[in-house]
């Protein structure tokens, strides 16, 4: 579904990813983590085709740099950690945006597509909020709309910049449980950027660790999340516990007074 060879993409004189190779199957779940910095974000965008690279890269058989927005759009959708909204845009319309891919040309949506809209609002339990601003809402159900947004253009791939970043613990759970059942029931492609390692290594079924703009870990959760890994990349003292669902992370505090 993603192929990636030799894939660079340079701000001025600096390479922010230097020479990526990725190959991410149809289906799977890979978290991308990696500490400030390290290209994450840069490396979404550039499989969305939103930002100039070099190197061969395909995402559902097109090359982003070159395919049409409309066509990228029917294959792959991006949930931005800041998104832009417009003044004055209901929720409901926010979220309806997601369907313009599908939408014939200088036509309007059908029931068909009033549907999609309806089912993501009851799923993300966003029924509440339809009629407001987008603009009027909280960081974390801002971000909630935007992931609706995104399954609304129902891709095949679906990009995540941080998608848990502004949410309590709840609703964490409940986006990355809905999109782990897309992607079980539907077959989606996830790739997502994220902070929080055990989050990543509970939901990711691979992980892909950044540094410097360089792959410096591709495996299992289990493989990649070691105590000496996270201390070396990150700089962290931390104990990984083995759990069923996955590793979990827990930052261990030093031995200063207290």
């Amino acid at each position: 579904m993603i192929s990636c060879t030799g894939l660079r993409v340079e701000r001025g004189t600096v390479a922010v990813l230097a020479g990526v190779d990725l190959r991410v199957d149809a289906g799977e779940w890979v978290a991308v983590v990696g500490p400030n910095g390290a290209g994450k974000t840069t490396l979404l965008h550039a499989l969305a085709g939103l930002v100039p690279a070099t190197g061969e890269v395909l995402v559902d058989g097109h090359a982003p740099g070159r395919a049409s927005r409309r066509v990228m759009s029917r294959s792959v959708a991006l949930m931005p950690q800041r998104p832009v909204v417009p003044d004055g845009v209901t929720v409901r319309d926010l979220i309806t945006l997601g369907r313009t891919p599908h939408l014939p040309r200088f036509g309007s949506e059908s029931s068909d597509d009033r549907a999609v809209v309806d089912d993501l609002v009851d799923r993300l339990g966003l029924r509440a909020l339809v009629s407001r601003p987008a603009t009027d809402l909280s960081g974390g159900e801002l971000q909630r709309v935007v992931l609706a947004r995104s399954l609304a253009q129902q891709p095949k791939v679906l990009l995540l910049d941080e998608p848990t970043s502004a949410l309590d613990i709840g609703h964490q759970q409940q986006v990355l449980d809905l999109v782990q059942e897309l992607r079980a029931s539907e077959g989606l492609t996830v790739v997502a950027a994220m902070h929080d390692l055990t989050l990543a290594g509970q939901y990711g079924r691979r992980i892909v660790m950044l540094d410097g703009g360089a792959v410096v870990a591709d495996g299992t959760p289990a493989d990649v999340l070691t105590v000496e890994r996270i201390a070396e990349v990150y700089g962290a003292r931390v104990e990984v516990l083995a759990r069923p669902g996955g590793p979990v992370v827990l930052p261990v505090a030093g031995g200063g007074a207290r």
